[in-house]
């Protein structure tokens, strides 16, 4: 006869879970995104592309093994940042170099520059939220105006 196993039995399999970036992770990301802010607002690298222009890092992803950063890079004024991204991967080798010292990491991170998409998707989703079709059928729904008893209007 086989013994029943229970959840406690220590023969418990583990299905992965998808919870996000780790507190390391984060920790690692918002460090280098520091350390690559401070070098881009001295501009401590020779390049004639990005020698005039102001970059803004919005924010640093780590891969779980702390070995690949995908850095989002956005130009002031928001122009577009896409022409820049070869000369940001020419200079990856001398930001890695700056941030090696600066990071308590047994491999310093491959950079991997990418553009921040993420006001451009804010703006357009703001806009899909005001258009008149959205806002009709919004309104055709649920009235906003609470009613005698504090509530609002369809949900007594």
């Amino acid at each position: 006869m086989k013994p029943k196993s229970s959840p406690h039995s220590g023969a418990t399999s583990h299905a992965p879970r998808n919870t996000g970036p780790s507190q390391r992770q984060l920790r690692v990301a918002e460090e280098i995104r520091h350390i690559l802010a401070g070098i881009f607002l001295r501009t401590e690298f020779h390049d004639a592309e990005l020698a005039k222009v102001h970059l803004t890092i919005s924010e640093v992803r780590m891969s779980p093994d702390l070995k690949h950063a995908a850095v989002f890079v956005s130009l002031l004024g928001g122009r577009d940042v896409t022409p820049l991204l070869p000369a940001l991967k020419r200079v990856s080798p001398f930001l890695r170099s700056q941030i090696a010292p600066k990071i308590a990491l047994r491999v310093t991170p491959d950079l991997k520059f990418l553009p921040d998409q993420a006001l451009e998707e804010a703006t357009r989703i703001n806009r899909l939220l005001h258009a008149p079709e959205v806002a009709r059928d919004l309104g055709a729904g649920v009235s906003s105006q609470p009613s005698e008893t504090g509530l609002v209007d369809g949900n007594t």
